[in-house]
Parts: structure tokens; C-alpha cells; sequence
């Protein structure tokens, strides 16, 4: 049902889309799991009424302006109907002008990106929101894991270490691993001759390929004709949202039976280049050629995905079933297995490399990594976070960012100070104080900062730094590098090689130092500093304290939001202590907000009373976080 929904709701993403679960108290647990599970991304009324004129199960209510409903019980209607349905009460006459529908537009269809405007998870705030799936590369010791509701793919070695990131946020867009855009990444296949990683785009209904050498994500299938063409003119349009073509909303009108739709398992054949792609609920199996990227066959049913895969299926399954693992956690759904193979549904969810298994355990977001001959079971414990950059989630547009230090915006501010200055040069030192009961598991990183200047100020960090690169425009940054060509090369060995030895960031006695700089002109401004913190609860040396119901508040404490009510909060609660294991190994990102205002008066003048002199000005900020 909630794929049907998801279909329309790209399909007319201007339309509201709210759903009623009715449940039951002591099912919360099960519905926080199914929410993760299934991305929903618009939100859900949970209501414990009955309402009897509801008799079938699950339906559809169709209406607008809340006049004349209608309702379809889900057995009953295909999403044709629906969208058919919908279309004719968009051509019904409205009381909206033409320009405030072409503002609405504008605003859903901006990159084409369903914004995830209704997440408010606090496991969102996680390293890893819902890993679904993993594959490895046996000869560089890579592992490529989907985080799947965080829409990118983290490739990392077999000890953890962070390599590289594909994804930046949830969309659909080609390019470099920092600008491509997934929404919700699941089976992937590294083909080693290529040094390319295939892999499924979920909820993009799409096939993609990452070169992992030039670090480039290009879509494979479906074939794009929007970047074909058209010029610049119509470039502009798109972004804008403004963009018309008949002929692909002649092409929308018609849901294709064929297409791919909410791929999620990925299989290579050993005999041929056939990829072998299956939906989740093992319902569907399409048959592609890697060679010319298209998909040929479309098999329905699970008998016949058993007949053409099973033996491929069960191949890959083995070293599962060998697996003696008490502390591996899962909850089997019998509607994404198939008959006779009850861990089908975790098909893509583990992979071997070397003489170790990797399982994604979805209910507690981690990775586990299992000796296959000693069976002996671990976390798998991911290091060299700065790699992942911000999290977009966190990146707040600039209006409403502004917004924020007047109180509108969801986010904390968790230290306000202001300064009378001089104008000039101010250089901004911060030592931030975490709380006694976490601790921050890796040192700052300067790509987990974001900064940000307005009014009488300008943002300037690190333009002092001869490797910057916002310190002159291209054209001297060119002769720059004809410089650094025709100059004698230094001894490599006699180079610092540790990019992480960065000026901005450090970390001495548990508090960490940020270092920013702004250029003031007279008159008031406000400097905006976010920073990224991972960090876990403390561990209390020699303690036997296992309160797993105090670490559990305690992490909602740093995780939920301010709109959270108390009844999410207990389901929540509920979710954090079903899960097995300590929960002060659980890595989370705390995020900073810092805000300083500085009013400078006028530019004192020299003794000529004609030239004005420019000061430079220092100024520490202690903070400290709750």
C-alpha cells in the first residue's frame, strides 16, 4: 500500500498525502520499525479509535478542500485508477489563481525532490539510519554499505575506516560522489574489471553505476533525456520548477508495467553479464544486460524468481545458515521472504570478505562482522567520520537559519554572546565544553563546520591560508598553478602528509576549539557557527551501572527533537530498549549551534583625519553544552 502511495505521491508531488494507522499501545515498537523499514516520508495520525465505517482493512480517502470523499478499499484499486481519479479533480474549477499554482509547483518540484519534510526521527541523528545493504570488493578489501534512509553509500575497509561517500541528499541527480543524489540506495555489485560499483536506487526506480577511480555516479537505467539538449534557457526553467514538456506528461499519464519499481535486490550471474534485479517482496524479477545497461525480461511471481534465481539465491545464503550468532538481532518479515528460504529477506543484507561475514542488523543500526570459522560475532566499528562531510538533514536553509536567532527555528541555539568591536579583522576562538556523560569518539573535522556571516560582517576563514582556494579568483589561481609547476618540487618524505592537521579545529582537554574569522565593517552583524560532534555516552571505569533504561533517555535527551510529544518519545524509549547490546556504544551526531553579534562602531581615524585604521580584534567564547 505504502509503495502505491509513494508512486503518486512522485507522481503529483503538489498533492497532500496523510495516513491514519490505527494501533495498538503495546505496538509501537513494531510500528517505529515499520516506519524506518518503509521511508515513510509524509506523516501518520496514530489513533487508537475505531472507526466502523472502515469494515475492509486498508483504504484510500480521496478529497479535496475536505468536500466529497472518496473511498476505495486497497484490495479493490490499482494505482491507475487512483491517479486517474486524481487527474480529474485537478481539472475541476478552483478558487486558487493561476500564480499561486505556479508557486505551489515551484515549491514541491525544485530539483525534483521530495523533501523529507515530515522526518523528525531522532534516529536520523545516527551514523547509520537503516543499513539495508552491503556488498564488498575482494581486492581492495572495500565495503560498500547503503545507508539506506540517509540515502548514500558509505565504502569503507574491513577495519572500519571511512574511504569514500556516494551520495550528498535524497534526489535524483548524476555527477561527482559529493553533488549525486540517491533516495534510498539498496543491493549493490562490485564489478572489479571496471572498478565500478552497480548498484539500485530504490525509490528511484533506477539502475546506477559509481566509477569509483573518477569518483562519478551516472544512471544507467532508466535513460535521461532531460540533460539532452534543450539549451540553456530551458536549464534555467528546470530549476526554477518552471519547465514544460508535452511530451513527457504524455508519457506520465500512463504508469509503465514494465519499469523498474522499488528495486532492491541485486544479483550477478557466474555464467553471462546478466544482473539478476528482484523487488523486496520477492513478487517481481527483472533480467538486465551490464554490457548495454537495459533490462530485457520481467518475470512475475515467486515461483518462477525461484526457478531462474533460486539456485543463485540459496548460493549466496550458505555461509548464513553456518552462523551460530546469539547476539545477532532480526526481525524476520515473512512478507519479504520467500517459501522455503525464511533469511531470504536478508538476501542483500550480508557479504563475505576474507575470512569474515557482514551482517546488517537493521533493528539496531549497526553492521556486525562475524568470524566465519570461530563464529565469534562483533560490532562493526566505523572510525574517520569527518569523510562524511555535514549531514544535509542539518543544513537548514539560509532564511530560515536567519530565522533562528529569533527563536523560529527548531534548532537550539546553544550559546548567545555579544561584542562591541572595533571594525576589522576579528578572529573568533571557541572552546566548547561537552557534557560529563559523553564523550566525542574522533576530533572535530573542518568539513563538519559550517559558518556563516551577515550584516555588517563577511566570513573569511582560512582565506589566509596559501591553500586556500577562496583567497583569489580562478584567473590568479591559474598563474598560481603555472608557479607551482615551473618551482623545484620539495622531498616528498620531508611534506606533512596528515590533512587533518587543520588550524580551524583541534581538541585539548576534552573541549574542542573552533577558530573562525570575519571581516566587520561598522554597523551590527551576527556570525553563525554549526558544528557536528559524533559522540556516545561515557563509559564510568570499574562501574557495574547497566541502567540500559537511563542510557535510553539519556540519548533521546541529545537525539529528539523540541516538537517531540510524549507519547513519541515513550515509543522511541520502547524502540532504544528492545534493542540488545549497551547502548553507550551507540554512536550518535550531537549537533552545536552557536551564535555571535557583534556591534562595531566607526573606523577610528589616522592623524591625518583623512585614512582610516583597521584593527584587528581577538574574542573567546566558552560553551557549554547541556
Amino acid at each position: 500500500m505504502f509503495q502505491k502511495l509513494k508512486a503518486i505521491q512522485e507522481r503529483f508531488p503538489h498533492i497532500t498525502i496523510m495516513g491514519i494507522k490505527l494501533i495498538n499501545s503495546s505496538d509501537r515498537e513494531n510500528q517505529i520499525q515499520f516506519l524506518m523499514t518503509e521511508n515513510i516520508t509524509f506523516p501518520i495520525l496514530l489513533s487508537q479509535q475505531t472507526f466502523p465505517q472502515i469494515k475492509e482493512g486498508a483504504c484510500y480517502i480521496l478529497f479535496r478542500n475536505f468536500k466529497s470523499p472518496k473511498i476505495y478499499n486497497e484490495k479493490d484499486v490499482s494505482p491507475e485508477i487512483l491517479c486517474q481519479d486524481i487527474l480529474e479533480l485537478q481539472m475541476q474549477p478552483s478558487d486558487d489563481s493561476d500564480w499561486l499554482n505556479v508557486v505551489r509547483s515551484t515549491t514541491w518540484r525544485q530539483d525534483h525532490i521530495a523533501k523529507d519534510e515530515y522526518i523528525c526521527s531522532p534516529l536520523q541523528n545516527l551514523v547509520l539510519y537503516y543499513p539495508g545493504c552491503v556488498s564488498a570488493d575482494e581486492s581492495e578489501s572495500r565495503l560498500f554499505i547503503s545507508d539506506c534512509n540517509h540515502h548514500r553509500i558509505i565504502v569503507c575497509d574491513d577495519d572500519g575506516k571511512i574511504m569514500d561517500c556516494i551520495g550528498s541528499s535524497p534526489g535524483f541527480e548524476d555527477g561527482d560522489f559529493e553533488s549525486a543524489k540517491l533516495r534510498r540506495p539498496a543491493g549493490s555489485y562490485y564489478n572489479a574489471t571496471e572498478d565500478c560499483l552497480y548498484f539500485l536506487d530504490s525509490e528511484n526506480h533506477a539502475i546506477r553505476r559509481a566509477d569509483m577511480e573518477a569518483r562519478l555516479v551516472e544512471t544507467l537505467y532508466p535513460i535521461s533525456t532531460d540533460n539532452k539538449g534543450g539549451g540553456i534557457f530551458n536549464w534555467i526553467l528546470n530549476k526554477l520548477g518552471l519547465e514544460t514538456s508535452v511530451r513527457n506528461m504524455e508519457k506520465s499519464e500512463v504508469l509503465d508495467p514494465k519499469r523498474l519499481y522499488f528495486p532492491w535486490h541485486l544479483l550477478k550471474s557466474d555464467d553471462d553479464d546478466t544482473i539478476y534485479i528482484i523487488d523486496r517482496r520477492f513478487q517481481t524479477l527483472w533480467t538486465m544486460d551490464s554490457g548495454s545497461g537495459k533490462v530485457d525480461k520481467i518475470f512475475e511471481g515467486s515461483p518462477k524468481i525461484l526457478e531462474i534465481c533460486g539456485q543463485l539465491i540459496r548460493q549466496n545464503l550458505s555461509t548464513f545458515d553456518k552462523i551460530p550468532c546469539d547476539q545477532f538481532q532480526q526481525k524476520t518479515n515473512n512478507v519479504f521472504a520467500l517459501d522455503g528460504l525464511p533469511h531470504s529477506d536478508r538476501l542483500s543484507s550480508l557479504t563475505t570478505l576474507q575470512n569474515h561475514m557482514f551482517i546488517c542488523d537493521k533493528v539496531r543500526q549497526r553492521i556486525l562482522k562475524v568470524n566465519i570459522e570461530s563464529g565469534v560475532c562483533l560490532d562493526f566499528q566505523l572510525s574517520n567520520f569527518g569523510l562524511l562531510g555535514f549531514p544535509y538533514w542539518l543544513n537548514s536553509p539560509l532564511e530560515t537559519c536567519y530565522a533562528g536567532g529569533n527563536g523560529l527555528s527548531d534548532t537550539a541555539i546553544d550559546h548567545l554572546q555579544q561584542f562591541d568591536l572595533l571594525p576589522g579583522n576579528i578572529d573568533i576562538k571557541l572552546s566548547v565544553d561537552v557534557h560529563a556523560d559523553i564523550e566525542v569518539v574522533e576530533p572535530l573535522h573542518e568539513s563538519c563546520i559550517w559558518r556563516q556571516a551577515r550584516g555588517a560582517a563577511a566570513e573569511i576563514t582560512g582565506m589566509d591560508d596559501p591553500r586556500s582556494m577562496d583567497k583569489v579568483g580562478v584567473a590568479q589561481q591559474w598563474y598560481d598553478e603555472l608557479d607551482d609547476l615551473a618551482s623545484p618540487k620539495a622531498d616528498p618524505e620531508s611534506e606533512v602528509t596528515e590533512d587533518d592537521l587543520d588550524q580551524n579545529t583541534a581538541m585539548e582537554d576534552d573541549k574542542i576549539r573552533i577558530n573562525s574569522c570575519v571581516g566587520t565593517s561598522p554597523g551590527t552583524s551576527e556570525v553563525i557557527i554549526f558544528a557536528v560532534l559524533y559522540c556516545k555516552l561515557r563509559k564510568i571505569p570499574n562501574s557495574n551501572d547497566g541502567n540500559q533504561e537511563k542510557y535510553a533517555a539519556r540519548i533521546l535527551d541529545f537525539l529528539s527533537s523540541k516538537r517531540s510529544g510524549k507519547r513519541e518519545r515513550d515509543s522511541w524509549n520502547a524502540y532504544l530498549l528492545q534493542s540488545k547490546g549497551d547502548l553507550r556504544d551507540l554512536i550518535f551526531t550531537k549537533l552545536v549551534h552557536i551564535r555571535v553579534r557583534i556591534n562595531t562602531s566607526d573606523h577610528p581615524k589616522a592623524e591625518n583625519d583623512r585614512d582610516f585604521i583597521l584593527t584587528d580584534s581577538t574574542i573567546k567564547v566558552n560553551v557549554l553544552l547541556n
